[in-house]
């Protein structure tokens, strides 16, 4: 298929699956609110851009995105696999170094470059008085989201149960909402979220399943996906450890300054 043809057909699937959100807002302009459309040529215009960005970024992730992954994952296996292919008797985690460094700078530098998390960093910092850094709230959120997608090639590579990890994830967060800062715990359950965007989701879905697909004994469908479940949790927990880390240090400052006022 030519690009011109895939580039209309993926433009009318995605006008088509826009249209219900657009009726359901126009609607309720009109039906319910009783009020005309303010602006309505520039409402057509933002739609049409808006129609044409999901239809290229949707053509760019079927063309490059997850092709790029598979060739990835096929270049950093390949010397692993070439073991198993001379006799080795099963995959054998440590030969996957490079793998889980690659998996790490994805993750940070993908979570780092994240629209929607810049957004949320710096309306954060507002609401707070500055009393949130903006780059640290980032930095720890790319921590978790690299250390998240490290331990999901892991569990690739393994092809140990993924409840296992999630379960006890969840567990985990549970018990350091009881211990963070209260102001901070709706921020990191958001931040989870956050990671999960336009620009993250692609690049580790496609390395998910570039690496299931060419480890031997993986299935794509059941190992490649399951990424962006570490991609989100894993950020609740750096985010709150950044706050009780805050927090720690100031009562450290605290009580060095009222010893020495004693």
């Amino acid at each position: 298929m030519s690009w011109t043809a895939t580039i209309a057909e993926t433009l009318g699937a995605t006008v088509f699956d826009v249209l219900p959100i657009v009726a359901i807002l126009f609607g309720f302009q009109v039906l319910v609110l009783r009020r005309r459309l303010p602006n309505p040529r520039r409402i057509l215009l933002g739609f049409v851009y808006a129609v044409l960005g999901l239809a290229l970024f949707l053509v760019g992730l079927e063309e490059a995105l997850f092709p790029l992954g598979r060739i990835m994952a096929e270049q950093l296996t390949a010397h692993a696999v070439e073991g198993l292919a001379a006799g080795a008797a099963a995959v054998d985690w440590r030969n996957y170094a490079w793998v889980y460094a690659f998996a790490a700078a994805v993750g940070f530098a993908t979570t780092v470059a994240e629209p929607a998390l810049i957004a949320v960093s710096l309306k954060a910092s507002e609401v707070s008085g500055a009393a949130l850094n903006p780059w640290g709230l980032r930095v720890a959120v790319a921590l978790g989201v690299a250390f998240g997608v490290t331990l999901g090639v892991f569990r690739i590579v393994t092809g140990t149960p993924l409840s296992l990890y999630i379960s006890a994830g969840y567990v985990f967060v549970v018990l350091q909402t009881f211990l963070a800062p209260r102001s901070i715990v709706p921020l990191a359950y958001d931040s989870g979220g956050v990671t999960t965007s336009t620009v993250t989701v692609p690049l580790v879905t496609a390395l998910g399943l570039g690496l299931a697909s060419t480890i031997p004994g993986r299935s794509p469908l059941i190992d490649g996906f399951g990424l962006i479940a570490f991609a989100s949790l894993f950020p609740m927990i750096t985010v709150m450890g950044y706050a009780q880390i805050g927090a720690w240090r100031a009562r450290r400052l605290a009580g060095r300054a009222a010893s020495k006022e004693e």
